[in-house]
């Protein structure tokens, strides 16, 4: 990938994620801007997150002041496309995503200014993942939700897409709660 004056190589060795940064490129400052969506195995709510912010944050004409990723606290789903129905849902709504899933890497915690987990258990695994010196504030995404819910609850188990419609609508809600929060 290449990031600015930089070429990011990222490799997957020993079910680990690793990145190298080449020309002088330093990930230890957050982006101004940045948010990293994260769920369990980032096919589900994490891209959900990450596609809706994405649309939001365009439709109010702010995308390109953002840097927006999704990942997953866990390896199980590295490199696969987001689960059909997360798909489906999108795509009922407009919205065009394309993503491989990957894990959370110690450099998000620099990166990003904003790491949002979708429940206690993200957000738990996240703190516990961050280095000592994380600049990232972690929270959970619902925490924007005007509807009070705070969780948003993985759908992966459900029959059907209306927990992906749910979710959906969280994250729309929550998306455009944050940013009238932080975008003056």
């Amino acid at each position: 990938m290449l990031f600015g004056r930089a070429v990011i190589f990222s490799s997957k060795l020993a079910s680990r994620s690793c990145l190298v940064a080449l020309r002088g490129f330093s990930m230890s400052e957050s982006e101004s801007n940045s948010v990293l969506f994260v769920c369990l195995g980032n096919i589900c709510r994490s891209p959900i997150a990450e596609a809706v912010f994405k649309h939001v944050a365009k439709e109010r004409g702010v995308l390109d002041d953002w840097t927006v990723d999704s990942a997953a606290t866990g390896d199980w789903h590295v490199g696969c496309k987001p689960d059909k129905r997360a798909l489906k849902c999108l795509k009922d709504h407009k919205i065009d995503y394309t993503h491989s899933a990957r894990q959370v890497t110690t450099e998000d915690f620099t990166r990003f200014k904003y790491i949002f987990g979708m429940d206690e258990d993200n957000i738990s695994t996240l703190r516990e993942l961050a280095p000592k010196k994380s600049t990232a504030q972690i929270e959970l995404f619902g925490k924007y939700d005007p509807q009070g819910k705070t969780i948003i609850r993985d759908p992966y188990y459900d029959d059907g897409s209306k927990g992906f419609e749910e979710a959906y609508e969280q994250c729309m809600r929550c998306s455009n709660a944050f940013l009238d929060e932080v975008v003056s």
